[in-house]
This record gives C-alpha cells, sequence and structure tokens, in this order.
C-alpha cells in the first residue's frame, strides 16, 4: 500500500479477504510510517541527504522487515479483540483461531525478504505465532495498552544511532498507541462485525 493510499475512501470490510487485505496493509502503514517519519525527524534538515545515503536505505529496509511481523500481531490483537466483544461465548473460540489464522496467511503471503534471509523470517514467524496464541490468555486490552509489549522492540529497530535517538522512547510508544488507535476506529468504523463473526465462526479449519 502506498502512503496516501491510507487518505482514500476506505473499502468495506465485510468478508475475510476483505479483512486480511485490511490486516496487510494497515500493519504495513503503522509500522513504515514511524520508521521514516522517526527517521526524517531525527535528521532534520539533513533528512533528504540521509534518504539517499544506501546505508540508510539498507538499515530501513530491514528495520521495516524485521518490525512488519510485530504491526501484524498489534493490529491482529485489535482486530481479535474488537470480533471477541461482537461474538458469542460459544463463539469465541472459533472467532479468535480465524484470525490467527488469518494473521499467519498474511504474513505468508510475502516472500523471504533479501534484507533479512530465511532463517530470520522462520524465526519472525514463530514469534508472531507465539504472540497471536498469547492474546486469547487475557481479556481484551484497551487498545492504547496493546502497543506496550510491542515498543521497545520497535524503538530498537529504528535505523537512527542509538545516540540521537536515546530520548525519544515515550515519542515512539506515543506514535504506536496513536496509530493503534486510529487503526481500531477505522475497523470498527468500516467492519460489518456480525457478518465477519459469522464468516470466522464457519469457515473451514
Amino acid at each position: 500500500m502506498g502512503f496516501f493510499d491510507i487518505f482514500r475512501r476506505p473499502r468495506p470490510v465485510n468478508d475475510i479477504e476483505a479483512l486480511a487485505t485490511f490486516v496487510d496493509e494497515r500493519s504495513a502503514f503503522v509500522t513504515q510510517k514511524g520508521i521514516y517519519e522517526f527517521s526524517r525527524a531525527r535528521a532534520g534538515h539533513y533528512a533528504k541527504v540521509l534518504f539517499r545515503e544506501q546505508e540508510f536505505l539498507d538499515a530501513a529496509e530491514k528495520s521495516r522487515w524485521v518490525a512488519f511481523p510485530l504491526g501484524l500481531a498489534r493490529v491482529g490483537e485489535v482486530v481479535e479483540g474488537v470480533l471477541r466483544r461482537h461474538a458469542r461465548d460459544e463463539d469465541q473460540p472459533a472467532v479468535r483461531d480465524g484470525v490467527v489464522r488469518l494473521v499467519m496467511d498474511v504474513f505468508d503471503n510475502y516472500p523471504v525478504p533479501a534484507a533479512l534471509g530465511a532463517p530470520a523470517w522462520r524465526d519472525a514467524r514463530v514469534e508472531l505465532r507465539r504472540r497471536l496464541d498469547g492474546v486469547s490468555l487475557h481479556p481484551v486490552k484497551l487498545v492504547k495498552d496493546v502497543p506496550e509489549p510491542f515498543a521497545r522492540a520497535y524503538y530498537d529497530l529504528m535505523p537512527i544511532h542509538e545516540k540521537l535517538r536515546a530520548a525519544e522512547f515515550p515519542t515512539i510508544r506515543n506514535y504506536m498507541r496513536v496509530t493503534l488507535v486510529n487503526v481500531h476506529d477505522e475497523f470498527v468504523a468500516g467492519a460489518d462485525l456480525p457478518a465477519l463473526v459469522g464468516a470466522l465462526r464457519d469457515a473451514p479449519i
């Protein structure tokens, strides 16, 4: 998804395919936007120079692929929480399992990124599944609290020297909170929640 695609009229999220597209696009957007905007802000007047440096571009490319599964885990948890609240008690396990399968399918649709390599991508998949499996072990979180377990890892991925970002952890954490709240609000406003619950409940395993 291009940067400006996020401002277009959102497509209705009313079936599993549309839900997968929503999770994929919003995960990529919140991940990349944070990396590039933070780097641009820290570089200041030198941003144009920085964004032409191959060393930085390579570091940013690696960062965004390492961070993408973190984005999938965050957006997946938000989607699961919304749908869990709209599902009957007896349907909640099927809905939860359906969301996990959907997020993992989104991940699996991507080839191994050249910036990471197959072993690191496999490890990222294992970690994503572990995070998703843990979502159902606790009540639905407030959306602003969902990024908390991911904030430090995402901050450490910023392709900026540690000395230049030493005091910016609260900024990154707040960015994650705000963007995820926006994703939540967009999902609630644009999704046919009963239809999605039914589709996930009835989807073949």
